[in-house]
């Protein structure tokens, strides 16, 4: 079972703030639950969740808008905040206080509800970016490394354009093309309809 939740808030980088609307992802049953990007307002995905067991909150980056309620639903749910340990840098300027409970690393396998989620380390966005795979689910979790009609941002710091492409060449668009794109921000797709776009994407440079 895959539940979509969109968030409100503000991405703030570089000195500049952008209003943004951020998928949060859900992944489980009726009993426990996997929270993928816990962006802006812990009462909105609490709410989502109901009175399910949270076994982990994952984050695909630490860019603040995908982190900025992970603590406060960390401390609701007594769930681990899990972070690839690369986005350190990005988690430390929204809670330099705090660490998150685990770090992710390629290859990592999260389980719940009987569904398994591969981690790959699919850096570019950021540099900890990373997507979950769930072959059962034929679904990608993409964060902000793929999106429907090209790669995420790299404009900003601690960002790669050539590094996403490798990314995303190598690590998602070599996924069954059936397989849904579930991102960060946005509508989904599919691998199958990205693909074809990929040199497109590398010509404009974005």
């Amino acid at each position: 079972m895959i539940e979509n939740l969109v968030t409100s808030g503000q991405f703030t980088l570089d000195g500049g703030t952008w209003d943004v609307d951020n998928n949060v992802w859900l992944v489980g049953d009726d009993r426990e639950v996997l929270v993928i990007d816990a962006g802006h307002d812990a009462d909105a995905i609490l709410g989502a969740i109901g009175d399910r067991r949270v076994t982990a909150i994952v984050c695909t980056h630490g860019h603040n808008d995908h982190i900025n309620a992970a603590a406060a639903l960390a401390d609701r749910t007594a769930a681990p905040i899990l972070l690839h340990p690369a986005d350190r840098v990005l988690w430390d300027a929204v809670y330099p206080d705090r660490a998150p409970d685990r770090e992710l690393a390629d290859g990592d396998e999260l389980s719940v509800a009987g569904t398994v989620l591969k981690v790959m380390h699919t850096p570019g966005h950021a540099p900890g970016a990373v997507c979950l795979y769930a072959p059962e689910l034929e679904t990608v979790f993409t964060g902000d490394t793929l999106f429907q009609g090209g790669p995420g941002a790299t404009g900003r710091s601690y960002s790669d354009f050539p590094t996403i492409i490798d990314s995303i060449r190598a690590r998602l668009l070599s996924l069954p093309p059936e397989t849904a794109v579930r991102t960060g921000h946005g509508e989904p797709t599919a691998i199958g309809a990205e693909a074809p776009h990929l040199e497109e994407w590398i010509q404009r440079g974005h």
